[in-house]
């Protein structure tokens, strides 16, 4: 009855005071159930779906973003979204985010079959800077311990070797392992193709969302910060049903979440070394595609 209970609030968004009246137990009791089997769900699912690649593992997610987005040399596509909560008695405005409600922030890294890879959930709403250079997944990648792959050179070319990188958008900064998009003012071509590529890499996390999202429905309302555990809970569960059932591709188009908006740090030197290559690369031979110059004009 439990395994009932859980799906019925995880997948439908069921409120608490309907799953009161509808299973015959307390409202508190309801919220406990909850809490503590969202944490064994993480708990017990989090090493077997969402474990920190290899770096083989890492080599593997990048040949499939190449195969799929046409990025070469990148390992994750990074975006934030805003999860609404319910106001936290004497939070005063730290939940209060810019679109005008409460929240916390879920950050999350995706390969390009759609499933996390990492995760942070739990920063205040109102945060606009910091969160990701605060997260586990941000310590990590500055210090160099996620164990990336060395540079590898792109394919078809013999020099320079190009470091494995992770796509994101304007809110993340630029450095050596993340690529953002070029700013929208004066924009060349070679960047406006640039910016495209990226956005074809970078689409994998939004679906995901979208997935995530139109799966576990509790997320489309407020939900009590108290079993925010929730939120964690539902992540290694789309892993899970993934890798055993697939998706379905509708729920990739729409979703939910509220974007989030961060203060952005100037990029580092060697990031727009990095980016300036792959825009150079993106207009060669050997790493166009086809059709891109069709797609900037659309």
């Amino acid at each position: 009855e439990t395994f009932f209970f859980i799906y019925r609030y995880l997948a439908t968004g069921q409120s608490l005071a309907s799953l009161h009246y509808s299973f015959l137990i307390g409202k508190s009791t309801a919220s406990l159930i909850i809490r503590e089997t969202c944490v064994a769900l993480w708990d017990v699912l989090e090493s077997a779906v969402m474990s920190q690649p290899t770096t083989a593992e890492w080599m593997d997610i990048a040949d499939v973003f190449m195969q799929t987005c046409h990025f070469p040399n990148c390992v994750g596509a990074i975006d934030g979204k805003h999860i609404r909560v319910l106001k936290p008695i004497r939070s005063g405005s730290r939940f209060y985010n810019y679109k005008k409600y409460f929240s916390v922030v879920l950050l999350a890294v995706s390969d390009a079959n759609y499933c996390f890879r990492y995760i942070d959930v739990g920063a205040y709403g109102s945060s606009s800077d910091s969160v990701f250079a605060h997260s586990l997944f941000g310590r990590l990648l500055s210090s160099n311990s996620l164990e990336l792959p060395a540079p590898q050179i792109l394919p078809g070319t013999t020099y320079p070797a190009m470091p494995y990188v992770f796509v994101a958008d304007e809110a993340f900064a630029l450095g050596g392992n993340m690529m953002r998009p070029f700013s929208s003012r004066g924009l060349t071509t070679e960047r406006r193709v640039f910016n495209y590529r990226l956005t074809r890499a970078r689409r994998v996390v939004e679906c995901a969302f979208g997935i995530l999202a139109n799966k576990w429905r509790f997320l489309h309302s407020p939900i009590p910060l108290k079993i925010d555990t929730a939120i964690k809970a539902a992540c290694v569960l789309h892993n899970f049903v993934w890798q055993r059932d697939g998706f379905n591709f509708e729920d990739t188009l729409s979703y939910t979440l509220g974007p989030t908006q961060f203060t952005v740090v100037r990029g580092t030197a060697h990031g727009a070394h990095v980016r300036d290559h792959f825009a150079r690369y993106f207009m060669s031979p050997e790493g166009e595609l086809p059709w891109q110059m069709e797609a900037i004009e659309m």
